[in-house]
């Protein structure tokens, strides 16, 4: 697709700032495209396995999957009204289970803490998929070790399709790029390093290296034409701020919860820890050895500092998390153009319509407030208790949702279960973002903010989670049941 095409399908755009690469090129590793499953009868099995984890570097990783394809988590593939079969066996040496974020699904095949299986014990999963086509993912999902388990490798890709979206005739094959960012320390052993320093458990825990697909500073190779970009932002804490290096502007075509009602031309994105993206990228009009990085772009930390003492600075924050800083800018993911091509041009058809909830219709609204102090990590003034119910919501309510950020940190909130649509934001940002126009089950609420998100609660009755998806804070204790009953 030539890019006077692509720019003739957006709005005008305000001239995009360069970025430049640094001079020092890394040794980058070729993007790994995992096994793709369709979840039809399969076994996947967490396990513990050393392998190279780094240029000439062994070391263990714990991962879930079928031995098919060394660690790398499978990409599983379903489609709107497949039922998903599959088993998840344990061979770590403690409990685990699988969460399938951003699903609407029986309280009992959630995965949730509760569900968490022991060493030698097998768990199945058997449910509907209900959820509309969008780049969902799965992961580990224990109480108090979801931050090692999917740091040290536990999460995959779950792609869901559906007749609207095949009927957009999308970027596919070679020309879809499914990636889950993530970070890691290697430690003396050259095994991935995940244990939060007393400082670490307040603001978060941050990596040396990005790992995409499970590879240290990936790149992928491309052609002269459109591609499809999903991302999935698997850090344990680390906001990132989505850009080209070029200056080149991207279409943002969904986002948590399948595709937006239309295209938006963006030139950053924003996302939390578990928040995903959907992207076209043009490379139509650039030359065959033309590298383009996504990177993230340094900002300033909405905490006053990286890793993890506020006010420090992000240099301190660095020296003493070990990490790169909250805010830092980073390399995510090259782009080489590696072939040319003549590609037609995708031709835009009209995206399926979202139905807006009305706030007149909600019966309620509830305040969750987050609060990070002293060690601590709570909801309304509580840490979690697996037992304890701590909000019930009737069946087949819609309700309003209000999560309150009085503290220094950012929190990215996830709701099990629903999708909702975020209403309004007050104080901080102040607005609402075009990343946000869409159904969502993660929203950033960032400090002195206040976001109001409205959701229907009519599929399932069960127990499930609201929680904060820095995983620091998650495991903390910042996370509450309730309940649709």
């Amino acid at each position: 697709m030539h890019r006077r095409h692509f720019a003739a399908l957006l709005a005008p755009l305000a001239l995009a700032p360069r970025f430049t690469l640094p001079a020092r090129r890394l040794e980058r590793t070729p993007l790994p495209t995992p096994e793709t499953l369709r979840p039809d009868g399969v076994t996947l099995t967490a396990r513990a396995a050393r392998v190279d984890v780094a240029p000439s570097v062994a070391g263990e990783v714990w991962t879930v999957g079928t031995g098919a394809h060394g660690v790398v988590a499978p990409t599983l593939r379903v489609r709107t009204g497949d039922t998903m079969r599959l088993d998840l066996a344990n061979e770590l040496a403690e409990p685990t289970v699988l969460h399938w974020h951003g699903l609407s699904v029986p309280e009992a095949m959630d995965g949730g803490p509760r569900m968490a299986i022991g060493p030698g014990q097998r768990l199945g999963y058997r449910f509907p998929v209900r959820n509309r086509a969008g780049t969902y993912w799965y992961h580990a999902h224990p109480h108090m070790r979801t931050g090692a388990q999917v740091t040290r490798g536990m999460a995959g890709l779950l792609l869901i399709g559906d007749d609207e979206e095949d009927a957009l005739a999308l970027p596919s094959g070679a020309r879809e790029i499914g990636v889950i960012v993530q970070e890691r320390r290697l430690g003396a052993d050259g095994s991935f390093d995940y244990a939060p320093a007393m400082h670490e458990r307040m603001e978060g825990w941050f990596g040396e290296t990005v790992y995409g697909n499970g590879a240290p500073d990936p790149m992928v190779e491309v052609d002269t034409a459109l591609h499809r970009v999903r991302l999935v932002n698997g850090t344990p804490s680390r906001i990132l701020r989505l850009a080209l290096s070029n200056g080149a502007p991207m279409m943002l075509i969904g986002t948590d919860g399948g595709l937006l009602p239309e295209p938006v031309s963006v030139d950053t994105v924003d996302l939390g820890t578990g928040e995903r993206v959907d992207l076209l990228v043009d490379f139509s009009d650039l030359a065959v050895g033309t590298r383009v990085m996504l990177r993230s772009l340094a900002f300033d930390s909405p905490a006053g500092g990286g890793g993890g003492m506020g006010g420090m600075g992000r240099g301190m924050g660095r020296m003493m998390a070990g990490g790169i800083a909250q805010g830092e800018a980073l390399d995510l993911l090259e782009f080489v153009v590696a072939r040319a091509v003549r590609s037609r041009p995708w031709q835009r058809r009209p995206f399926p319509a979202i139905e807006r909830l009305d706030p007149a219709t909600a019966r309620t609204t509830r305040t969750f407030r987050f609060d990070s102090m002293m060690m601590q990590h709570s909801i309304n003034g509580q840490m979690f208790d697996m037992d304890r119910v701590d909000v019930t919501v009737p069946f087949g309510s819609t309700e309003i949702w209000r999560f309150v950020n009085p503290g220094p940190f950012p929190h990215p909130v996830h709701v099990h279960e629903i999708q909702f649509q975020v209403l309004r934001r007050e104080g901080g940002r102040g607005r609402l973002f075009p990343w946000e126009g869409g159904w969502k089950d993660t929203v950033l609420v960032h400090p002195d903010e206040t976001v109001d998100v409205i959701a229907r609660f009519d599929a399932h009755r069960g127990r499930y989670l609201l929680h904060c998806h820095n995983l620091v804070h998650e495991d903390g204790g910042m996370m509450l049941n309730y309940e649709i009953a």
